[in-house]
């Protein structure tokens, strides 16, 4: 199996905890396009951070400040609108919080 490199550490951590109730996950698997030019080139597109295949279901993590929130809760909704048969759940840094406590794992941040 290859090592995935994540793009932050709350990802890792995220892919512990479904590794240990063995949920299957990949990482960053699909780009989907949100924005073409005139000439219907891609100017935008998103990546989703986990899919679950066997849930059909992608997982957007935000463990980043609030006022960045917004930013990402826009790529969600616009995917939404493109793509409505796509399951996309956002786990917020709350919720994120809120497993780790469970889980009794520790993810330290600077982030507020």
């Amino acid at each position: 199996m290859q090592e995935v490199v994540f793009s932050h550490p709350s990802e890792k951590e995220c892919a512990k905890i479904l590794d240990f109730y063995q949920i299957s996950w990949e990482y960053e698997p699909t780009t989907f396009p949100t924005e073409w030019d005139g000439e219907g080139k891609i100017i935008k597109s998103f990546s989703p951070d986990f899919y679950l295949p066997e849930q059909d279901l992608f997982i957007e993590l935000t463990t980043m400040n609030q006022r960045l929130v917004t930013k990402k809760n826009r790529k969600v909704r616009r995917l939404r609108e493109i793509y409505p048969h796509i399951r996309i759940k956002i786990f917020y840094q709350r919720d994120f919080r809120s497993l780790l406590y469970k889980y009794g794992l520790q993810f330290k941040t600077n982030v507020q």
